[in-house]
């Protein structure tokens, strides 16, 4: 018989909504309390999701957790539960403000931690030591970061608690597992989706099994929130670092594993190491486990899943019945009402053409083409009548004249969010924001932009890969093939082309590529082999793009560096001479 067997819930929390998360632990426990489960652990904050971020400054909002993680204990004990061990992330306070540097200006009153709940009291807290400081994350600044190793005693197996970026550090809780003698290391996560992130994330699993002699079992958050998307993607390696369990990519579940690690040890422990013994009294004569071992789909469908997922958790999370956006032929529009019908429903879904004088025919019968193979609403509001009055009182020509049409489509989108309650998804893809490639107040108007950190490239390869999914499973493919294969462009000018002002996207993309993400100045970029001309001018572009891209809607991050966040430039910025 297994000496153990783990439950990790993946589960999908709405941050703040304390009261249904709650109900999903509990509904959790009981799942794997039927299964025979000997302890469950959930994701870093599940209880009130995550990232919290300032909330974890506001008093009321402390208080409101820790009451609610002791009432949970209580309740999952008149569920009939209490005998689980349940591990439940949530942010713990208030405690003394903790002084920042030297300024003396109080900050950070909270932990991020997680409380062991068992015949309805909280047992026992950790706290996480390590409050990551880069990226997306400002723990440092609104956390107390916590001090001891805590170990739960069970059926004989001594088992460590680590939070998130925990494991990740060399120094800390992690290098006194293995003093500590642990059999078992459960680490509760929050770790947001990256393109090739599982490239970084389950070697460091798999090497710290090894390190520390150690079952790892590492369970993460599932679920969108603003513009971050968690991928679930629960893993359990033995010590050898072999994958014996994993849970899907982006969709709750229970994974339950028998696991069979060494005996604690009577060795005395070292310090700073917190032990809680635990007792578990129910029968556990139950048959052995097959292995539930999920597959990780291609990297094109793990992207396509995590846009679909941001997409999805935004609108339903802030209740939002419907989405709507403009179709203009085009292959970002078309990808964008792909994404918007796999998340939503082709019902929920309104496209709007907006043809101008300028619009190519093919440009109508491909937004009409697009709806059709959706299959959402549909309609048409022709702007040239909107656009001339407003363009001959003002005597606008040139770029103005061209701007305008964008921001008459603007309107139009607004007018119906505004009159029918949808929200509208700008469709501009990474590249374009990158460039500045957009009109402010005109195509960048929206709640949600699906392509915000997809580049233009991408946008190609997930629109050839959806319809090969399409065709694969007998289906219309949902991408119309000549949005795919025509030129881009705005065509707010006759016979306008992208390519008019900007290189190759080939081109572009790997000059972005290296600027952004790799950070590389004018003498690299130019030793890499792109032309200095080049260089200087879309360097320039993006430099100067900064103030519309602050004012832009937020879209889910799938890159080491999306704009946002991840990438904190000033506005106001005069480089030096090249």
């Amino acid at each position: 018989m297994p000496r153990l067997r783990l439950a990790l819930a993946q589960t999908n929390p709405v941050l703040g909504d304390l009261e249904a998360n709650a109900r999903d632990i509990i509904q959790y426990t009981r799942m794997a309390a039927e299964k025979g489960a000997d302890i469950v652990a959930f994701g870093e904050m599940a209880l009130s999701g995550y990232p919290i971020e300032d909330l974890a400054l506001r008093p009321s909002f402390l208080a409101m957790c820790r009451d609610r993680i002791e009432a949970l204990a209580v309740e999952l004990n008149e569920a009939g539960l209490g005998d689980v061990p349940v591990i439940v992330g949530h942010p713990d306070g208030p405690f003394e403000p903790r002084l920042f540097g030297s300024s003396n200006a109080p900050t950070a009153i909270a932990q991020n931690s997680a409380s062991v709940l068992q015949n309805g009291v909280v047992l026992a807290r950790y706290a996480k030591h390590h409050l990551p400081n880069y990226s997306v994350f400002d723990e440092f600044r609104i956390f107390i970061p916590g001090d001891d190793l805590l170990v739960l005693r069970l059926n004989g197996v001594d088992i460590a608690l680590l939070i998130c970026e925990d494991l990740w550090r060399d120094s800390g809780p992690v290098s006194r597992v293995l003093a500590a003698d642990a059999g078992l290391l459960i680490v509760i996560n929050g770790s947001p989706y990256e393109r090739d992130k599982d490239d970084v994330r389950l070697p460091l699993v798999t090497r710290r099994a090894e390190e520390t002699d150690t079952i790892v079992a590492y369970v993460n958050l599932v679920g969108g929130q603003d513009d971050l998307v968690f991928d679930g993607d629960s893993v359990v390696v033995d010590t050898a670092g072999t994958i014996i369990a994993r849970a899907p990519q982006f969709t709750p579940h229970l994974l339950v594993v028998d696991l069979d690690p060494e005996e604690a040890s009577t060795a005395p422990l070292p310090p700073d190491v917190h032990r809680v013994e635990l007792t578990r009294t129910t029968g556990r004569a139950h048959p052995v486990l097959e292995a539930d071992i999920a597959v990780p789909p291609s990297d094109l469908e793990q992207v396509w899943n995590a846009l679909v997922l941001g997409l999805t958790d935004y609108v339903d999370k802030n209740r939002f019945a419907s989405v709507i956006l403009g179709l203009s032929g085009g292959i970002d529009s078309a990808v964008c009402a792909s994404i918007a019908v796999d998340a939503l429903g082709q019902n929920a879904v309104y496209g709007v053409s907006m043809p101008s004088r300028y619009s190519s025919e093919h440009s109508r019968s491909d937004a009409d083409d697009s709806a059709e193979r959706l299959g959402l609403n549909f309609s048409t509001e022709a702007i040239a009548d909107l656009v001339l009055p407003v363009e001959t009182q003002l005597g606008l020509d040139g770029v103005a004249a061209e701007n305008l049409q964008a921001r008459i489509r603007g309107i139009i989108l607004m007018g119906l969010s505004n009159q029918h309650g949808h929200l509208v998804l700008t469709t501009g893809n990474k590249s374009e924001l990158a460039v500045g490639y957009s009109t402010i107040y005109g195509d960048s108007v929206g709640g949600f932009a699906p392509l915000k950190d997809v580049p233009k490239m991408l946008v190609w390869e997930l629109a050839r890969w959806r319809n090969a999914h399409a065709i694969a499973a007998g289906e219309t493919p949902p991408i119309p093939e000549n949005s795919i294969s025509k030129p881009p462009s705005a065509e707010l000018r006759p016979d306008q082309t992208d390519q008019d002002s900007l290189p190759e996207y080939d081109v572009l993309d790997a000059l972005l590529e290296d600027y952004i993400n790799g950070g590389l100045g004018r003498a690299e970029l130019i030793a890499r082999g792109f032309e200095p001309a080049v260089v200087d001018r879309i360097t320039s572009l993006v430099d100067r793009a900064e103030w519309k891209r602050r004012q832009g809607a937020i879209g889910p991050k799938i890159s080491r560096t999306a704009f946002g966040r991840d990438r904190r430039l000033p506005i106001t910025y005069r480089p030096s001479a090249h």
